[in-house]
């Protein structure tokens, strides 16, 4: 196992499950000083006993106003981030006819003001030449009508990363977009088992290489970001999609 992260200090939002995850117990296998966060107690819990020693587990809720203060005050002490990936996000779907404020602003709360307060608060607490992914998702691309918000905040996440790059680049710290597809995760729970059965056959049927991805294989293409191997790339987006959008 390399140790890309050796010494380094990454804090990944959303890192209870699926790729956050995974990519978050590869970083401290690699030798990184993890801050994880999450909502769910048992899962924040888990990844406790998983991520023993020199590692920061702690609840946040992306959607909270105050979400960016918070991890803000986290990082009052010790040395400055290295790394940050901007994972946390949710989805639903509805139909254009019933979407209404409240889905609305749910959807976006978390998945779009939650990362720009976070950059907000965060910015500052980045060391020179750090590096800033956020996750996106194919959707952006897509164009399914039952997806219209989930799309727009997605989206959104790659128009920010491309102004963080043009605004961070002086202090050499580099801002780029993972654009998952299909990932066989739980970030498709929220659907029937009839509905998610169908919705991942089609999907299938589109792909170049036949087959969903695993947490891990997104995971990885986040922790190239995320290290030194990607040193000249900023503003960039990376699909890790099977084939899902060819461009």
């Amino acid at each position: 196992m390399t140790q890309r992260f050796h010494g380094k200090r990454i804090l990944v939002t959303g890192a209870t499950s699926g790729i956050g995850r995974e990519g978050a117990l590869r970083i401290a296998r690699e030798g990184g000083s993890i801050i994880a966060t999450g909502r769910d107690e048992d899962k924040l819990a888990t990844l406790r006993a998983e991520l023993p020693g020199n590692n920061l587990i702690v609840s946040n809720d992306a959607a909270a106003p105050d979400t960016g203060i918070k991890l803000a005050s986290i990082l009052e002490t010790g040395r400055p981030l290295d790394g940050l990936w901007l994972n946390a996000g949710f989805a639903e779907v509805a139909d254009v006819e019933s979407i209404d404020a409240d889905f609305f602003d749910r959807m976006m709360a978390a998945n779009v003001r939650g990362p720009v307060l976070q950059m907000a608060a965060l910015a500052d607490r980045l060391a020179d030449g750090a590096s800033v992914v956020v996750t996106s998702s194919t959707s952006t691309y897509e164009g399914s009508s039952m997806a219209s918000v989930y799309a727009a905040t997605k989206a959104a996440l790659i128009a920010l990363a491309r102004c963080w790059a043009s605004a961070l680049g002086e202090r050499d710290i580099r801002v780029n977009a993972l654009v998952p597809g299909p990932i066989d995760t739980e970030f498709r729970s929220f659907m029937t088992p009839a509905f998610r059965k169908q919705f991942e056959a089609d999907v299938t049927s589109r792909l170049a290489l036949s087959r969903v991805g695993t947490a891990e294989e997104a995971a990885s293409v986040a922790l190239f970001l995320l290290s030194d191997d990607a040193s000249f790339v900023t503003g960039a987006q990376y699909a890790v999609d099977g084939g899902l959008v060819m461009n």
